[in-house]
């Protein structure tokens, strides 16, 4: 993890804005109208533009491109969430570190985390630490250092974030950039009815243009979800830098890389990244 003293991750910059962060809500499995879709079979499930989708995201959410480093990442950064953790940050608050450890226990019943599922159920809903301190952060290191731990950290957020945001963005005729943009919008937002989740963001964005499966443009369709996601970013003090959307998502789409092919250079929140 880089330095906290020149660390200027999103992550960071919620612990630095405090308290006043309001939880996202959990994100669901399924959004309107996406259907199913089958990995390797071009897009962003690519395993070659997957990486770079893991890379860009780490970028942002990490300020380092190796987000195999952050299975073992944990820490309480005051957005209201308990703990975030791991490679999407899932957080002790939302549901979703829950769901991980199930998953983890039904795998390798008596791992280094199983003993916590009662107290993650209570603090469900809340920034509770409650049951958890002070050995949880160590036994989650601890626990990351279990390949089973990093396969089903792996396959939780395919199921939770990176395949229905995939799914949408083939349900709305959009190539590799556009899934790439959805994706990161569900890493932050989550999917939920509030104004600012990932289902609204695309509502809005309804409203000044049409997807290509509706017959509108690419990349006008892009501009506008975009848009709507730097609208929803502005109405939360945490997410108000918006770089990573107006120095990184939005410098692709006007290069006119929809397929997300490399060299890519971008910048979030004042880094610099490359990928060869």
């Amino acid at each position: 993890m880089p330095t906290p003293h020149i660390r200027t991750s999103r992550r960071t910059l919620l612990a630095f804005l405090g308290a006043s962060v309001v939880a996202a809500p959990l994100l669901t499995t399924r959004f309107a109208d996406a259907a199913p879709v089958a990995a390797g079979a071009g897009g962003l499930d690519d395993p070659a533009k997957k990486e770079i989708a893991m890379q860009l995201v780490s970028s942002a959410e990490n300020s380092s491109l190796d987000w195999k480093a952050q299975y073992k990442y944990i820490e309480d950064i005051g957005d209201g969430r308990g703990y975030t953790a791991g490679i999407i940050g899932f957080c002790s608050g939302t549901g979703d570190m829950l769901d991980l450890v199930e998953l983890y226990t039904d795998r390798e019943p008596g791992n280094a985390l199983a003993g916590y599922l009662p107290a993650l159920r209570e603090v469900d809903g809340t920034d509770s630490h409650d049951g958890l301190d002070p050995d949880y952060p160590k036994d989650w290191a601890e626990a990351a250092g279990d390949g089973a731990f990093q396969q089903a950290q792996n396959d939780e957020r395919d199921r939770v974030y990176f395949g229905p945001a995939v799914a949408q963005g083939r349900a709305d005729g959009v190539g590799t950039l556009g899934q790439f943009t959805y994706y990161d919008a569900v890493v932050m937002h989550g999917d939920g009815s509030d104004p600012t989740s990932f289902r609204s963001i695309r509502k809005r964005a309804l409203n000044q243009a049409k997807p290509p499966a509706q017959g509108g443009d690419e990349v006008t369709w892009l501009n506008a979800f975009l848009d709507a996601r730097v609208w929803a970013m502005k109405q939360e003090e945490a997410h108000s830098d918006t770089s990573r959307v107006d120095t990184a998502q939005r410098v692709f789409l006007d290069q006119g890389n929809l397929n997300l092919d490399t060299p890519l250079d971008w910048k979030v929140y004042g880094d610099s990244f490359h990928i060869g």
